[in-house]
């Protein structure tokens, strides 16, 4: 994650872009691209439409750079706002049938066949109840474990305050916990 100094220069990248310059998108395009396609990818769970919302979140970015306001926003903030909402809409927008467990998992030669199975069933399951969570407590948690985002930093993204991220993250893990832990004993 980009530091407060480069936070700004992506504000400067973005408005010498709307200005004209060629290589200020490049560059914007290298350091921004990647946060995109992970934070779309963890909520999404499919390379290929991470992909596409990427292209779509930074497509929107450059349409957005002629009458960027310098100051009101972050680039960072905005654009991670922007891809939540498309991946949003992508999510309301699939259909029930779509099976994302027929999805094989890539096997891992240095586990057991029965340890990579239960492996597979416990991180699938796992998925499957984040996906349940309320969607503030969902992206906390998918900032903080998969994108290793500092409370702060999570606070800034979902513009409230860190107490409110310790919260969120408390009840999440705490939900988690429980939900796991039921499954663990109703299989044993």
């Amino acid at each position: 994650m980009p530091d407060g100094a480069s936070l700004d220069t992506d504000a400067v990248l973005l408005v010498r872009f709307a200005g004209g310059d060629q290589s200020a998108a490049r560059e914007l395009t290298e350091r921004l691209t990647p946060q995109v396609m992970r934070q779309a990818w963890r909520i999404l769970g499919d390379q290929f439409e991470a992909e596409d919302v990427a292209q779509e979140a930074m497509l929107r970015l450059w349409r957005a750079a002629e009458d960027w306001r310098t100051g009101e926003a972050r680039v960072t903030t905005w654009l991670y706002r922007v891809t939540r909402n498309l991946c949003i809409d992508r999510i309301r927008r699939r259909r029930p049938s779509a099976d994302m467990e027929a999805i094989p998992d890539p096997e891992d030669p240095g586990m057991a066949e029965v340890d990579r199975l239960v492996a597979d069933e416990e991180s699938r399951a796992l998925a499957e109840e984040i996906g349940k969570l309320p969607e503030r407590q969902r992206m906390a948690l998918v900032l903080r474990h998969f994108e290793d985002l500092s409370n702060p930093e999570i606070a800034d993204r979902l513009e409230t305050s860190v107490e409110a991220v310790e919260s969120l993250l408390a009840r999440a893990r705490r939900h988690l916990a429980k939900v796991m832990t039921m499954r663990s004993e109703a299989d044993t």
